[in-house]
């Protein structure tokens, strides 16, 4: 006889992990939870008489804080981290469906910071190329940009000779 535990596949034995960070992220992002944590410190502070104000009793609320804290970090970076890919998923998909978009920029978030900056400089030149176009809205690569603003600019030459 097999064991079910065996059995199940990978994604599935993560599964259980990604419903709970979904749900721990939800129940602690809620307002109730907010309520619940000022609550708890009203409380922390009302049993400071009672407890002298003790070593142990201004120790106890540093410590649950700082173990809440730690987990969560781990938490929110999870969730943070599932929610930058599949941004960047919509944005792939976004830029693959539009037909004047470049394909160089498909998944730039794996290219190393020299070559985002790169990339940065060509956009940037290519922007300031279209602000010479008479047309905004007509997508040119930088190569055709270069060479309609070059004839622009050898016209606008020969008329300045013509006009003097």
């Amino acid at each position: 006889m097999k064991n079910t535990k065996d059995t199940k596949k990978p994604d599935e034995k993560l599964h259980w992990f990604e419903r709970f960070t979904s749900k721990a992220l939800k129940l602690t992002g809620s307002s109730r939870a907010f309520i619940s944590a000022c609550f708890l410190i009203v409380i922390w502070v009302v049993t400071g008489p009672l407890f002298h104000y003790s070593e142990i009793w201004r120790y106890a609320l540093h410590i649950i804080t700082t173990i809440i804290t730690f987990l969560m970090v781990f938490l929110i970076q999870k969730n943070n981290n599932k929610d930058a890919l599949a941004i960047q998923i919509k944005l792939n998909e976004l830029v693959a469906a539009n037909i004047d978009a470049s394909n160089r920029i498909v998944s730039i978030e794996d290219l190393s910071e020299v070559e985002l900056e790169r990339l940065n400089k060509y956009y940037t030149s290519l922007a300031e190329l279209t602000k010479k176009q008479d047309n905004l809205k007509k997508s040119l690569s930088i190569e055709d940009s270069t060479i309609i603003n070059d004839e622009k600019e050898s016209i606008h030459k020969e008329i300045d000779k013509l006009t003097k």
